[in-house]
């Protein structure tokens, strides 16, 4: 098996970066992954002891489908975030700072319009993942799996809707649930399989129009009697990740 794409969402919700190669730590995420994040005025976060939270209460495709037609970049060197929106208007902020993530949150607000609720805040908090599961993983996906789905339903369905940060192959379709508990050696890192990735309504989004215009969660259990594609897993131990290293199924 090899890895095809890999790829890390600096904002959560936002577009994805792809890259050549990452160093993971034990128990921690890409770097830079879901390292920021609009919560929701409403959300209760507290940024001084965060807890883990539902995607809801923060600004999320699931919820915001406008947001997938934001074009987000960082610069980790210089902690800059740019956002370009659909019409060209435009945020470059240092996010590192207080006063750039105010600016940003502020940005967002607006774009967001009826869908902010309350006083939304924009936060960065040093080795705290944003993501979607309680404990910081990697998201992996089978390209076969997801070909098992476009020839089902007759259509493509855009990696972006499933925002993995590895895409691999040379797995038959599906195989991938049998590894839930097993080990994989991804590049020089060794993981833990935790779970299925369970999809939710956030892929109806076109990442292209910002549209509402398929279903792959029906889809899914429509056709194979699930709603999951990809796997979710821990990094037990560290070490550098790249496009085009193999992935390997551990001994049980």
């Amino acid at each position: 098996m090899r890895i095809e794409r890999l790829y890390r969402f600096p904002v959560k919700g936002l577009s994805p970066e792809a890259l050549e190669q990452a160093e993971v730590e034990a128990g921690g995420a890409l770097p830079w992954d879901r390292a920021f994040a609009l919560a929701q005025g409403d959300s209760g976060f507290d940024p001084a002891a965060p807890s883990w939270l539902p995607k809801q209460n923060f600004m999320c495709l699931m919820v915001n489908a406008r947001i997938a037609g934001l074009q987000a970049s960082f610069d980790e060197r210089h902690g800059r975030l740019a956002i370009l929106a659909p019409d060209g208007d435009a945020i470059e902020a240092n996010v590192l700072t207080e006063d750039g993530r105010a600016r940003v949150a502020a940005w967002l607000t607006r774009f967001l319009g009826a869908e902010a609720r309350g006083t939304p805040r924009f936060h960065h908090i040093p080795g705290y993942v944003f993501g979607d599961q309680r404990r910081p993983v990697i998201s992996l996906i089978n390209l076969a799996s997801l070909a098992a789905l476009e020839a089902a339903v007759g259509a493509r369905r855009h990696k972006r809707r499933f925002r993995a940060n590895i895409w691999f192959n040379g797995a038959p379709a599906w195989s991938e649930f049998d590894w839930v508990g097993r080990e994989l050696m991804v590049g020089g890192a060794r993981v833990r399989v935790t779970k299925r990735t369970v999809r939710c309504p956030a892929t109806q989004v076109n990442p292209d129009t910002a549209e509402r215009d398929a279903d792959p969660v029906r889809e899914l259990r429509a056709h194979f009697g699930h709603a999951d594609l990809g796997i979710h897993a821990e990094v037990i131990e560290g070490g550098n990740i790249a496009v085009g290293d193999s992935i390997a199924l551990l001994s049980a």
